[in-house]
């Protein structure tokens, strides 16, 4: 099991065994499949500038994702999604294309710049697997308590395991 991202040189790195990069490619591919591309509207100043749909996502994980900038006002929240979420969406792909792009068994060496790609591919994937696991403030006694034969138990396990990647990476880093 890798022990975290450390700084080294100009960067961090992390050393990953063959396992925990599957895991990885196949939750950020998960990611990647969700977050679709950016759409914008016909009009070609529109595409020009990446303005989109106000209307707010369905699915729980994409709503999570892409929360309402604000709470309170549902016309002010959709006009600014309108002008976000395609160039916000773009950002998380290249962040998910980063992190496939680099990673492999053994020690990855990220530049700074690659390392806030993979923080940020990390963090969509903890979101999206928070969402679908209702985790809450109590994950962890929660896991504490859970018996390795709950089927649930896997994907709990993976959501820590992700949180402490983050966590030694968000260290690295600073």
């Amino acid at each position: 099991m890798s022990t975290g991202f450390r700084a080294s040189g100009k960067g961090v790195s992390v050393r990953l065994d063959a396992g925990e990069v599957s895991l990885l490619v196949a939750l950020v591919s998960q990611i990647l499949d969700l977050v679709e591309p950016g759409e914008t509207g016909d009009d070609p100043i529109e595409r020009a500038l990446g303005i989109g749909s106000a209307e707010a996502p369905s699915d729980p994980v994409l709503a999570r994702l892409f929360p309402a900038a604000y709470a309170e006002d549902d016309k002010a929240a959709g006009e600014f999604r309108r002008y976000t979420e395609a160039t916000l969406r773009d950002g998380k792909r290249a962040d998910a294309a980063t992190l496939l792009e680099t990673v492999e068994p053994g020690t990855v060496q990220l530049t700074a710049e690659q390392a806030q790609a993979w923080l940020r591919a990390i963090n969509d994937v903890r979101l999206a697997l928070g969402v679908r696991l209702e985790v809450t403030e109590e994950v962890h006694e929660e896991i504490a308590g859970m018996s390795e034969d709950d089927p649930r138990y896997p994907a709990f396990v993976t959501y820590d395991w992700l949180t402490y990647l983050q966590d030694t990476l968000v260290r690295a880093l600073w």
